[in-house]
């Protein structure tokens, strides 16, 4: 398999696929492919597997695509603006992303729900209760709001990162979330009550802006009332699933 990542804040994967490879992604997540190419949609792991996926996010069905008769290219795109990145998976290197990150992988990597194991982190850091982990060996894409920071932090070394803005990390990386210090900075610092803590070693992703905050910051210059239950596009779906309408 070879791939090729495009564009700078609205970014395209093309995968090439030779006879025997496959992909699969996320519903709605291919742009384009050739001619030769198979597109099949599977519950893949069964019923069980596709109600955790609903529950991190993602679709109860994965498409499948695979070529026939020759080489062939399927392209693949998240739902907004930001950035794609590959990981490299294997026996060694798990990653637990934020839900819905997943954007595509080769078929030998394995898409499941992990939890948060803390409490503090389930209620304040940011990624919520239900995590995505990626595990089995190949290459898998996750998709996010902005662009990326790729840090490799050493044993013990340790990062804080504004709550929310943890795109991902390796499994072997330990995730927690802190109070900030003082009451002046907690009420006018401007960064919330908490800050993610990780600690390596391993890998960390972190994203430049959030969805979340990519939506507030277009609601002042949205219309609203009763007009606005007819929004479309891009912007419209960023500011109805962040508002909950």
């Amino acid at each position: 398999m070879e791939y090729k990542i495009t564009g700078d804040n609205l970014q395209v994967v093309t995968i090439e696929m030779t006879p025997g490879e496959k992909i699969y992604g996320e519903a709605g997540s291919m742009v384009y492919m050739t001619p030769n190419i198979t597109m099949e949609a599977r519950a893949r792991g069964g019923l069980l597997k596709g109600i955790g996926r609903k529950f991190m996010g993602e679709t109860f069905f994965l498409t499948e695509f695979f070529p026939a008769g020759g080489t062939g290219l399927a392209a693949f795109a998240g739902n907004a603006p930001g950035t794609i990145i590959p990981l490299a998976i294997d026996d060694g290197r798990q990653y637990l992303v934020q839900k819905d990150a997943f954007l595509c992988a080769e078929d030998a990597v394995d898409l499941s729900m992990a939890f948060q194991k803390r409490l503090g982190s389930i209620f304040f850091g940011g990624e919520g209760f239900i995590l995505e982990r990626l595990s089995g060996r190949g290459t898998a894409f996750v998709h996010a709001c902005g662009d990326f920071i790729e840090m490799d932090l050493g044993q013990g070394e340790r990062i804080k990162v504004d709550t929310g803005s943890v795109v991902g990390w390796e499994a072997s990386v330990d995730y927690d979330i802190e109070r900030v210090k003082g009451i002046k900075t907690m009420l006018f610092g401007g960064e919330g009550l908490f800050l993610t803590t990780l600690t390596g070693p391993g890998k960390v992703i972190i994203q430049s802006m959030t969805l979340h905050n990519l939506a507030m910051a277009l609601y002042p210059f949205m219309p609203h009332g009763q007009q606005s239950s007819g929004r479309s596009g891009i912007v419209g779906t960023l500011l109805d699933e962040t508002l909950g309408k």
